[in-house]
């Protein structure tokens, strides 16, 4: 059966005045080789009696004890077992307590002889702050104990009686031989151990007299041996404070590295801010820790990003609420003005400073009690803010380190989100480059086909007058007739290119007039039928209101505009087909004209590219029609120089399409 109370807390009952003191486990380290030291250095056959906490401990010193016993027949060893160590009688006397026994939690160690005492009594502090930074950082050595160090004899009697009940509890075999001790070395008798507790509070009533010297002796140690002792602990004391720097160092880089990896596996500015407002807020033990983008001229900014701590207590459940989704001021908060216009960080606590920064109604809206604001900044350029809310459940001043490290993670975040900015834009760079390379693959693959072809049937033409002066009247008439229309189709190319260059580059010159759809229309069809024979074309149908007003817009263009979409609809509709022009005012100052065809029609996710210079559906190299692919890139370029938009629409393959654009109108006034 184990025993539940520490010999630290029994010797407290029989001495109430003693005072303990803390030592760390390196001190009591030293104190026990000292005591062991002194053992071994004289012939006086002391009772030595040690406790280790676990078995590996006790392996680590069991070579001195070996040698202890070589000059005592009293010595007890005692120790939790994790293998081997067992209840045995050897060269000393081996004691094995349970695993869940309070000595688990002692440092004990008695040494009397005749001519001299000490003794060691301590209980390890398992709720040390100190020691849970220290197992953090895996410092066994820093391990704090509390308990006491005398050379006084009746206190080091008394430990020792207290050791030697627990002795006979565990190994009741060996009560003669501790009966022999208490008789040689002058202790109590301890034969009747089931009155240890009654006879425990009549020692405290005897010694109640002796209280005051006793406590007089213990601080009258070896003042050689006390000196030491306090230097070991002044010494154990400063390697604490390097701990405690090194955990908020190793804090800080962590959470760093937790936040640079959040950048390395995602760019996405959205997750960055989202990994980081968790991480630092549960580093910073904070009420509420908000992440957001700002310019310093943003008047307000919608919240996406938090951090709120749960804490068991509903009232504060309730006053800590959620900020996400609501719109935060910023011009009218004093502490972002200060913190945009001087980009430094910004502590602020309740109380006058409140007051005067006139936050009071912010502050009790959402219970802050501290609030700690940084600036998230790039070379002088203000790119978002973090804050640290407190409330008044965990109501405590944040120290310099921490504050450090809240703007050491300001800096990572700039970092970050320009990393993340400078990586949309090589994206959208990318996008650019890879369509100027579709365009000049494109114009290549056009120019080859469109200029080489008409001027191959050119030379072949011009080559078979020259060598054949006696071809025949009708030959000759159809070679000629051959060369000047494939130089016609050759000058078309080349204008297109011209006229698209001249739009780009906003070198044309619009002449604005009041006239007509209906007569613009109908030049472009005339145009239409007089490249084509009737038997090409299909069907040009016309669904055109009768009080359609007037437009204001160069005629020229408008004409040639409709002869790029005309044209491009018959060359996709084959004769059996039909086309239809259709107008109608849009409910403002425009006038939309829609061309539809029952051609071969266009897939949707293509309709946004058909725009662009050298787009062919079917491919460059893989056409069935011919063309430069420059006719619609023209007609937007005409349509936006007066202010218009142009847009297509189509369900699909064979499904015919649909092109739309946009005309200033001038509203009709009758006479």
């Amino acid at each position: 059966m184990s025993i539940s109370t520490s010999v630290v807390a029994d010797l407290a009952d029989v001495l109430p005045q003693l005072r303990p003191q803390v030592y760390f486990k390196s001190s009591l380290t030293a104190l026990s080789h000292a005591m062991e030291d002194q053992v071994l250095a004289n012939d006086d056959q002391p009772l030595v009696i040690a406790t280790f906490q676990q078995e590996r401990f006790y392996r680590q010193e069991a070579h001195r004890y070996r040698r202890i016993a070589a000059l005592s027949s009293q010595v007890y060893v005692m120790a939790a077992p994790e293998t081997e160590f067992q209840n045995a009688s050897g060269i000393y006397e081996m004691i094995a307590f349970g695993n869940q026994d309070q000595l688990c939690w002692e440092w004990n160690l008695v040494v009397l002889g005749q001519r001299y005492s000490t003794c060691l009594a301590c209980v390890e502090l398992k709720n040390s702050t100190q020691l849970s930074m220290v197992e953090q950082l895996d410092m066994d050595q820093a391990r704090p104990f509390e308990g006491i160090w005398t050379s006084d004899r009746q206190v080091s009697c008394k430990v020792a009686e207290l050791l030697l009940q627990r002795i006979i509890h565990y190994r009741p075999e060996l009560a003669a031989k501790v009966e022999q001790a208490c008789q040689l070395y002058k202790l109590s008798n301890l034969s009747k151990v089931s009155q240890s507790n009654k006879g425990r509070k009549s020692t405290a009533r005897k010694s109640k007299a002796k209280v005051n010297s006793l406590s007089k002796d213990c601080s009258q140690a070896d003042p050689f041996a006390q000196r030491l002792v306090t230097y070991l602990q002044a010494g154990q004391h400063k390697l604490l404070r390097v701990y405690r720097s090194l955990a908020a160092q190793e804090r800080k880089e962590r959470l760093i590295n937790s936040i640079t990896m959040a950048i390395r596996q995602s760019l996405n500015t959205q997750e960055i801010l989202k990994v980081a407002a968790q991480e630092l807020g549960e580093a910073m033990a904070a009420c509420r820790c908000l992440i957001y983008r700002c310019k310093s001229t943003d008047a307000t900014v919608v919240l996406h990003h938090e951090f709120l701590r749960v804490h068991p207590s509903e009232t504060f459940v309730q006053n800590c609420s959620t900020l996400v989704g609501q719109i935060w001021p910023l011009q009218k908060n004093p502490l972002f003005q200060t913190v945009s216009r001087h980009q430094v960080p910004v502590y602020s606590q309740p109380g006058s400073e409140f007051e005067e920064l006139q936050l009071q109604q912010l502050a009790q809206q959402w219970q802050i009690w501290g609030w700690l604001m940084v600036p998230i900044a790039y070379q002088g350029q203000l790119l978002g803010i973090v804050e640290l809310h407190q409330s008044a459940a965990n109501a405590m001043a944040w120290q310099d380190d921490e504050l450090a490290l809240v703007d050491a993670i300001a800096t990572q975040l700039a970092a970050a989100l320009i990393q993340a900015e400078t990586y949309a834009n090589l994206e959208d760079l990318n996008q650019q480059l890879e369509a100027l390379e579709r365009t000049r693959s494109n114009l290549i693959a056009i120019t080859g086909h469109e200029l080489r072809t008409p001027l191959s049937t050119i030379q072949v033409c011009l080559e078979s007058l020259n060598q054949e002066p006696d071809m025949m009247p009708e030959m000759r008439q159809i070679m000629l007739e051959t060369a000047l229309a494939d130089a016609e189709r050759l000058r078309k190319v080349i204008q297109d290119f011209l006229t698209l260059s001249n739009l780009e580059s906003g070198r044309v010159d619009w002449s604005l007039e009041t006239l007509p759809l209906q007569e613009c229309i109908d030049l472009a069809i005339s145009g239409i039928r007089s490249r084509h024979s009737q038997s090409e074309i299909p069907e040009i149908d016309f669904q055109l209101p009768a009080d359609l007003p007037l437009v204001q817009v160069d005629g020229e263009w408008l004409v040639e505009l409709l002869s790029k979409l005309l044209d491009n609809a018959c060359k996709f509709t084959g004769a059996e087909g039909k086309v239809t022009i259709r107008a109608r005012q849009n409910g403002g100052q425009m006038l939309e004209v829609t061309i539809a065809d029952t051609g071969r029609g266009i897939e949707p996710s293509r309709l946004e590219a058909i725009f662009d210079r050298f787009y062919q559906e079917e491919g460059s190299l893989q056409r069935t029609v011919g063309g430069t692919g420059l006719g619609l890139a023209i007609g937007k370029q005409i349509v936006s120089g007066w202010g218009g938009r142009i847009w297509a629409n189509s369900a699909g393959k064979n499904q015919g399409s649909e092109f739309h654009f946009t005309i200033p109108l001038i509203e009709h006034h009758p006479e």
